[in-house]
């Protein structure tokens, strides 16, 4: 098992006490020092971006800081309380003096530094997690997600003049309570068999969630099917990219036409497309957040002609960032540049639901970095939630493609295009608890509505390894169903 890369506060705390210890006793190696032979000292990340800080600052005032202290904080510059406090998302939102059209929004996790000189001067700079930006704060401010809470009022009659113990701020990680009452958990499944009923049932699922394209399946079977059982009934609606490519409008109205029909068969939920981001599903050249808007408003319209209770979600785009600092090219977008482009064209209007996949982690739901590939923000599950979350604040959010691959059981390896972890692949034990685990922190996000687990019993094994994503596993057995069952306070 992996260890949990997460330190509590007060570890946190005597770990930079320590590092500033042996800081200011060694320093950090010199390039001169390297040259002449002397061993290079093992320097972690976050001291090596505590250093990129130091310098950065040291650069800009001209001269040396001699440090009283300073302080780190894992930050993530997207988060409500950062965009509340800042006014916009990314490494650079507090430094004023960068323009806005020139601010670096995409680089949005990182640590934040504050330095305390001998002189009791302040000083707050970024760095991002691959130490490859970096900036100076305009204004010395504790993150908002890590400053403490207001003090609890003390009753007149409960006051003292005797002084109160200082205390260690918590970290505050998110709301106490459990969450919206409507959050559901549900599984996207290959047919609706026997083993995949009892697995569902026992896992605490509510939804059930197939794939329909236009021209080929109106969703008919699968709504009676579920519905037989009482789960509830999400469709993921796909169309035909190459019409899409030959006669935009045209087809935009006639995918509408079918999604209203999919509404008023019964479908609760219908999801629009499928990773429109990605030229495996909208028309390479094309492809572009504002266009798929327009087949969204067109569809969420007919949908709620036809049946207004049918929740309509947005296509979730496929987690890239192959398309690096354009953000765009020929083959597709980056999901947060596509997510970017929807927000800007009015998305939020055409949905009731803002669609996420979350499908290549590799590590537990509660981290945020040790990731053995680096770091991506879409490796992680906290990260990869904010990532979409940010563009519509007002939005809930609906996991339409959750999952973890574990190559355990298969007759052969996981392929190379998926195998992420060839050193330490995950086990079936691992995809069981980080399935849970992810639900639980779905629920008390107070942001997510829906979590369907990828998959429940596809069992296709090759180029897409399907089945490596199934709870139900070779053999029947099903680990994770317990596991989910108790996070759903089953």
């Amino acid at each position: 098992m992996r260890e949990t890369q997460f330190l509590n506060v007060s570890t946190r705390f005597l770990t930079v006490l320590l590092a500033l210890t042996l800081l200011l006793s060694v320093g950090l190696p010199s390039a001169a020092q390297e040259e002449e032979g002397v061993e290079s000292v093992q320097v972690s990340p976050m001291m090596q971006g505590m250093q990129i800080a130091r310098d950065l600052i040291e650069e800009d005032i001209g001269a040396t800081m001699r440090l009283r202290r300073w302080r780190f904080f894992e930050d993530n510059w997207t988060s409500s309380a950062s965009l509340s406090l800042y006014g916009a998302a990314g490494i650079d939102s507090c430094a004023d003096s960068i323009p806005y059209s020139e601010k670096r929004d995409h680089i949005l996790f990182g640590w934040t530094y504050i330095f305390t000189t001998t002189s009791g001067n302040e000083y707050q700079a970024r760095v991002s997690y691959d130490l490859g930006d970096s900036v100076i704060c305009t204004d010395v401010q504790v993150p908002p997600q890590y400053a403490p809470p207001p003090p609890t009022p003390v009753p007149a009659e409960a006051a003292s003049d005797e002084p109160a113990e200082a205390q260690e701020a918590p970290v505050i990680v998110g709301p106490a309570n459990a969450g919206p009452a409507g959050f559901a958990l549900g599984g996207h499944v290959a047919g609706l068999d026997g083993a995949a009923i009892s697995a569902m049932k026992s896992s605490g699922m509510t939804w059930v969630k197939k794939q329909v394209r236009h021209g080929q399946s109106d969703g008919g079977d699968i709504i009676a099917q579920a519905r037989a059982q009482g789960f509830k009934v999400l469709l993921g609606a796909l169309g035909d990219k190459n019409q899409l490519a030959s006669n935009f409008d045209g087809y935009v109205a006639e995918f509408a036409q079918y999604v209203a029909f999919l509404a008023q068969q019964g479908a609760d939920a219908i999801e629009v497309w499928n990773e429109p981001n990605i030229d495996r599903e909208w028309p390479r050249g094309q492809i572009n957040g504002a266009s798929y808007t327009r087949l969204l408003q067109a569809a969420y319209q007919a949908i709620k002609a036809a049946n207004p209770a049918t929740l309509v979600i947005s296509g979730a785009p496929a987690p890239t960032g192959y398309f690096g600092a354009a953000g765009c090219g020929d083959g597709g977008c980056n999901d947060d540049t596509f997510m970017s482009q929807m927000a800007q064209a009015g998305a939020a209007q055409y949905m009731d639901c803002l669609g996420l996949h979350y499908n290549e982690g590799v590590l537990s739901p509660t981290q945020y970095s040790g990731d053995p590939r680096g770091y991506y923000p879409s490796y992680f599950f906290g990260s990869m939630l904010q990532r979409g979350a940010q563009y519509f604040p007002n939005s809930k959010v609906c996991w339409t493609e959750l999952g973890y691959l574990s190559g355990e059981g298969m007759p052969s390896g996981i392929p190379a295009g998926f195998n992420w972890t060839p050193n330490d692949p995950v086990t079936v034990a691992e995809q069981a608890q980080w399935l849970a685990d992810a639900a639980r922190l779905s629920r008390n996000s107070g942001r997510v509505s829906l979590m369907i687990v990828w998959n429940v019993n596809f069992t296709a094994w090759g180029a897409d390894p399907q089945a490596g994503y199934a709870i139900v596993r070779p053999g029947g057995g099903c680990p994770a169903c317990a596991s989910l069952r108790s996070a759903m306070g089953g």
